[in-house]
């Protein structure tokens, strides 16, 4: 398969190399990143041995698409996307805090719920509610950034007494996380498509406040179909949901958990384009346009190429 499983590049000006789980990140002159978005995949916390075609391409559009839909909210830390595959853009100081936003009874939330908690991250829950269901307003669900280890609940009054974001900027990741998850609401509206929840980051370069990372990727936000949606509810069926859950419950039929012991299981050809197919499908549904496979050649060289030639002009 022609996918990116890694890169070697050495490019003019680089001064550090990062692989992350599924990204390949290239520090250029200490002040720009170029992201490599690979075709790797993780789950369970475990990178599986096989890439999968064009999964790069999909999350790196889908996060490019929105960033570039709202920029008018919030400015973001993309300069440019050289490549269906890479976005190079400017180096911020992340803030070490996760904004979490969810409009629906989800996840981790519906799992505090029905543990018969009624605060989460210090926000108060109303009483009677089930799982998946709506709630009277999005609410901010923070967690910190972990160094090491896995990220952490924490709420809006522990962020500001510990001195981790101060009021004034807090305020405005506040106020920037309502307005993005507002215009993500809009958009998935349009597509048949309910955005459950999602998280956002923020950085700082000279005093001003930048977007980072992707946004409303199906890696990293919760969406339902609208259709049937209430219908479900009202027999307490689990929503039908757009996201890569398909690829965990391929793992867990056939034994894998990421637990110690356990095998990955056998990823054969099928699998794989199976899984991309899949990729393709949750691209055209959220962006509601066919998904273009770039032409035939070295993957690799043509990233290379993209990105020599963006930062030759930069």
């Amino acid at each position: 398969m022609n996918s990116i499983k890694e890169t070697h590049f050495n490019f003019p000006g680089q001064t550090a190399f990062y692989k992350g789980k599924v990204r390949d990140v290239y520090t250029i002159d200490n002040k720009y990143l170029a992201m490599v978005v690979t075709d790797r995949i993780s789950a369970f916390d475990v990178v599986l041995p096989e890439a999968i075609p064009f999964k790069g391409q999909v999350l790196n559009q889908i996060a490019a698409r929105f960033l570039e839909a709202t920029a008018d909210i919030v400015p973001n830390w993309v300069i440019s996307v050289p490549d269906p595959s890479v976005t190079i853009g400017r180096i911020c100081e992340p803030f070490k805090v996760e904004m979490v936003i969810r409009g629906y009874l989800a996840g981790h939330a519906a799992r505090e719920y029905s543990a018969g908690r009624r605060h989460v991250c210090g926000v108060a829950l109303p009483e009677g509610l089930k799982e998946n269901d709506i709630l009277p307003q999005p609410i901010i669900t923070p967690t910190t950034k972990a160094s090491v280890g896995h990220d952490e609940d924490i709420s809006r009054e522990e962020i500001l007494a510990r001195g981790i974001v101060s009021e004034e900027d807090y305020v405005k990741l506040e106020a920037y996380t309502h307005a993005l998850f507002k215009r993500g609401t809009e958009i998935a509206a349009k597509q048949g498509l309910i955005l459950v929840d999602t998280k956002y980051e923020f950085g700082k370069v000279d005093g001003q406040i930048y977007l980072i990372d992707e946004i409303h990727t199906p890696d990293s936000s919760r969406y339902f179909y609208k259709e049937g949606y209430e219908e479900r509810q009202q027999k307490g069926e689990p929503q039908k949901q757009l996201s890569k859950e398909f690829v965990r419950k391929w793992l867990i039929e056939n034994g894998f958990q990421g637990k110690e012991g356990q095998v990955v299981p056998v990823m054969t050809e099928e699998i794989v384009n199976s899984i991309s197919e899949r990729y393709i499908e949750l691209y055209e549904q959220i962006i509601g346009e066919a998904f273009v496979k770039p032409a035939e050649g070295s993957v690799l060289a043509r990233v290379e190429t993209a990105i020599n030639n963006a930062l030759s002009v930069m």
